[in-house]
């Protein structure tokens, strides 16, 4: 996580010495962009550190969630789901074992949030428990548990942190560079006409920032799977997602769960246009189902 950490506030330091070179030559007061950077970094990274903290919270509210007791879980199949979590955490060397969740749902889904890997939880749909077998449950588990082990959630929130950041400082040198053009005396121009470029260009930036998330988010999904199937083989991480692949076919016309925990379920969006896949969060399933048997099988 550290590792992580540093790596992005160096990205944002060399972006910002970058955008302080080319601005010096504009007329701007002093420092004024530097001011307006740290301040967008404090709204960028500070909301997505604030929903990281609270994201078990939220999900457990806003799913309804029923928690499994580790010392009284209930029935054969809550213990049987809560001890598959945690041997498979144990496994990947989790000190702090997750809490695990139950919430009514007809969707095949399940996900894992948290603010770290010793505070997190893994939710698993009704839906899920229904339809698959206690192999393909393994194989969801598994996937959900590496992206606990891989610190996903971190990477998402600091990622997300600093395309805020970026989209924000962009949108604001860009309106200021157009309303310049258009103010006759050369100066930054009126200050409504500025706020209206700014978010004509933040919503266009917010696009592109889109793009780069989805791109990111993919690639960690592949790297789920295939932490998914050393931890449960790779027969039923495959098995799981063709489940999944049959459950959601294009032709039954079911429609993916749009929650704001989308980028660490195990399904995903479905998505068939080009364009709205770069947008998306996961992979197809059939080139996920491609890549681990070709990596693991």
């Amino acid at each position: 996580m550290i590792r992580r950490i540093v790596y992005f506030l160096g990205l944002n330091f060399v972006l910002l010495m970058t955008f302080s070179l080319v601005m010096s030559v504009m007329p701007v007061p002093p420092g004024y962009y530097t001011q307006m950077i740290i301040l967008y970094a404090l709204f960028g990274y500070g909301g997505a550190l604030i929903s990281l903290m609270l994201s078990r919270k939220m999900a457990k509210w806003g799913k309804k969630m029923q928690l499994i007791d580790p010392k009284n879980p209930g029935d054969t199949q809550s213990e049987w789901l809560m001890k598959t979590v945690h041997q498979y955490a144990r496994l990947s060397g989790i000190t702090v074992m997750p809490e695990v969740g139950v919430y009514q749902a007809e969707e095949l889904n399940a996900f894992a949030t948290g603010p770290t890997k010793n505070r997190s939880l893994v939710a698993v749909s009704s839906g899920l428990l229904d339809n698959m077998t206690k192999d393909e449950v393994e194989g969801v588990l598994g996937h959900e548990i590496a992206h606990i082990k891989n610190g996903d959630m971190v990477t998402m929130v600091l990622l997300q942190g600093t395309i805020n950041t970026l989209v924000m400082f962009a949108a604001r040198i860009l309106s200021d560079i157009v309303s310049s053009r258009l103010s006759s005396d050369g100066e930054r121009g009126n200050f409504w006409v500025r706020m209206a470029l700014f978010q004509v260009f933040a919503m266009i930036l917010g696009v592109l920032g889109m793009v780069v998330q989805g791109t990111f988010s993919r690639h960690r999904e592949f790297r789920a799977d295939e932490g998914g199937a050393r931890l449960a083989g790779p027969a039923k991480m495959v098995k799981s997602l063709q489940k999944l692949q049959s459950f959601y076919d294009p032709k039954q016309k079911k429609a993916m769960a749009k929650e704001p925990v989308a980028a660490l379920q195990i399904s995903g969006y479905f998505r068939q246009s080009s364009f709205a896949q770069l947008l998306s969060t996961h992979p197809p399933l059939d080139k996920r189902i491609a890549a681990l048997k070709k990596r693991m099988l």
